[in-house]
């Protein structure tokens, strides 16, 4: 976003900022939420998602609701954490959210705006094309001194929401098996150049990344100071700087589908004709032996 924090700006099913939301909070179509969470090392599973609703409930803006990711959001019944919920599955979830057809729905968290993303992604796979990242997240709202509030929020009314047949945003297994061998797909890593590189062990699985991919970190699209997305320009700088461009298909990935889903809407967000989420990332091809891997240490 190119306008002043002081000037409300929403760009329609991707952005919205700071000015914008205080000017609307009282929408009754608005549905606001707070989804923060942080992936922790657990000494038995190795990893564990862990929802930051204490910190909601110590702060947050007023009228949002807070969305537990793995309880709410994913799969419960996949042997891959975090996968996305079947049709009827999520339906239901959004529904007990209070989220309609017809809302306008903001999301953020308090940390990185990667766990944001993945439910805005999630929303895109089943058609609702009206949720918004609040750019900057709970972070600049504190530091332009908007209000907020404390305590558990209020049970909302629940929404009747409409599932569309899912939209060709998901990659699977074999999808990212066939780019291997494509000159027309284009992988792309969203972890860290560390994790990329396989200086840093992961969690689970085996270290570094599937051959063939590039690291565009996730953190790399954001501002570090303000914590908010890149401006367009910047955003395609970043990506044309690793060769990505509009004439070949995208799958980004992670660990665990949450940060590669910031790749996903930077590059939806520029018009990109062709991106796809790897959800079950590394979760799954890492932990497959039968899979290539590939360390650059």
């Amino acid at each position: 976003m190119t306008a002043t924090s002081t000037t409300p700006v929403i760009e329609p099913g991707y952005l919205v900022n700071t000015a914008w939301l205080a000017e609307n909070l009282h929408r009754d179509d608005l549905r606001l939420f707070d989804c923060s969470a942080t992936m922790v090392v657990d000494p038995i599973i190795k990893q564990r998602v862990q929802p930051e609703r204490s910190a909601f409930e110590a702060a947050h803006i007023p009228g949002a609701q807070f969305i537990d990711i793995d309880a709410q959001l994913s799969d419960r019944h996949h042997p891959i954490h975090l996968m996305l919920p079947p049709p009827e599955a999520f339906k239901s979830a959004v529904e007990a959210l209070g989220i309609r057809n017809d809302s306008l729905v903001v999301i953020y968290s308090t940390g990185t705006p990667w766990w944001a993303t993945r439910v805005w992604w999630m929303l895109r796979v089943y058609g609702f094309t009206n949720a918004h990242l609040l750019d900057g997240g709970l972070a600049k709202w504190q530091a332009e001194g908007y209000p907020v509030e404390r305590g558990p929020a209020a049970a909302p009314a629940r929404g009747e929401f409409t599932v569309a047949p899912p939209l060709p945003y998901v990659a699977a297994r074999a999808d990212v098996e066939q780019a291997l061998h494509a000159t027309d797909v284009r992988l792309i890593n969203a972890l860290r150049p560390a994790q990329y590189s396989g200086e840093e062990l992961p969690r689970k699985g085996r270290p570094g990344h599937i051959p063939g991919s590039i690291n565009v970190s996730a953190a790399s699209l954001l501002d570090a100071t303000t914590g908010q997305l890149l401006d367009d320009a910047g955003l395609r700088a970043r990506f044309a700087a690793a060769d990505i461009g509009p004439e070949r298909a995208v799958i980004a990935y992670c660990g665990g589908g949450v940060s590669a889903s910031l790749v996903v809407f930077a590059l939806m967000k520029l018009g990109h004709p062709n991106v796809r989420l790897y959800d079950a990332s590394l979760g799954e091809w890492g932990s497959a032996p039968e899979l290539p891997m590939q360390v650059d240490v």
